[in-house]
């Protein structure tokens, strides 16, 4: 499974569709007209960036019920739901924040917790999770989940997402100022950038874009076993957690949107860009811990 996939991916739409907003009310020309304005640049940078950041993050919840198929549960309509609202309701309460909402989507193993402040998350965990592990594993990957919320995780992950972008922002348009003028020696830039820098920005924008997410996912792998101690100190045993990841270890993960990719229980893509660590580090880091 992928874990900050929607995230990054909603992000990532955002930021483009600031990007081309910006060109058509004429800010590129603004900053490169007359001699690139490094200060203008760095604000239209932290704008781009952490804009782009935070309006993914308010969007997280009502995105993710979207893009999964989320189906919160109003009123619990068997035993296995009442359990698992109650057992949510346990472990948002010994975490300090407030009751999460709570639903489940058909799919593969997995779960994710979403949303932009700790006392209004969401906590959802699919049906081929409740069919494929036993109770106290469960509960272990709902205290995981718990833990990302107590901890900030979306929050912190959007900021280190604002950070990245920004520097995304302001590297390439700086290059592809530097490239233009190269370009255009001795001609006439009253007229704003030309084709030199419009190229260099989208390249740039592309392949720091990359190098962003690489940075992106070690900082949520970090996170990853956080949460992991996260719910075994909300279970006040560490086993089943263990157990859990043992587990899911065996299963083959379902895939998550994007958007709430970096807060499932399993996934990531290669090394690089994976935004979970291998099964074998986390119960390693668990059972040493």
């Amino acid at each position: 499974m992928k874990r900050i996939l929607l995230f990054v991916l909603t992000n990532v739409m955002v930021v483009v569709v600031l990007g081309i907003v910006a060109s058509l009310l004429g800010v590129n020309n603004f900053l490169t007209a007359n001699g690139l304005n490094l200060g203008a640049l760095l604000g239209f940078a932290l704008i781009m960036g952490f804009g782009g950041a935070f309006i993914s993050l308010l969007i997280s919840k009502p995105m993710a019920k979207w893009t999964s198929g989320v189906r919160v549960i109003e009123q619990p309509q068997n035993v296995d739901e009442a359990w698992i609202v109650e057992t949510v309701r346990k472990f948002a309460e010994k975490a300090g924040i407030g009751m999460p909402e709570v639903g489940i989507f058909d799919g593969e193993p997995n779960a994710f917790a979403t949303g932009a402040f700790k006392n209004s998350a969401l906590v959802a965990v699919s049906t081929g999770l409740l069919q494929g592990m036993t109770r106290e594993e469960v509960e272990a990957v709902i205290g995981h989940e718990i833990a990302h919320v107590a901890n900030g995780d979306m929050v912190t992950m959007t900021l280190i997402q604002g950070v990245m972008n920004t520097f995304v922002v302001f590297l390439s348009r700086v290059v592809g100022y530097a490239v233009d003028s190269f370009l255009r020696r001795g001609d006439d830039r009253s007229s704003g950038p030309g084709m030199g820098y419009y190229v260099t920005t989208i390249v740039l924008d592309i392949v720091l874009g990359f190098a962003a997410a690489m940075v992106v996912a070690w900082f949520s792998r970090q996170r990853e076993f956080r949460a992991d101690a996260g719910a075994a100190q909300l279970m006040n045993r560490k086993q089943p957690m263990i157990n859990a990841l043992a587990r899911l270890g065996g299963m083959v993960p379902g895939e998550l949107p994007k958007s709430v990719a970096a807060m499932g229980i399993a996934g990531g893509i290669g090394k690089l860009f994976s935004t979970h660590p291998p099964i074998e580090e986390r119960i390693a880091a668990l059972q040493t811990a």
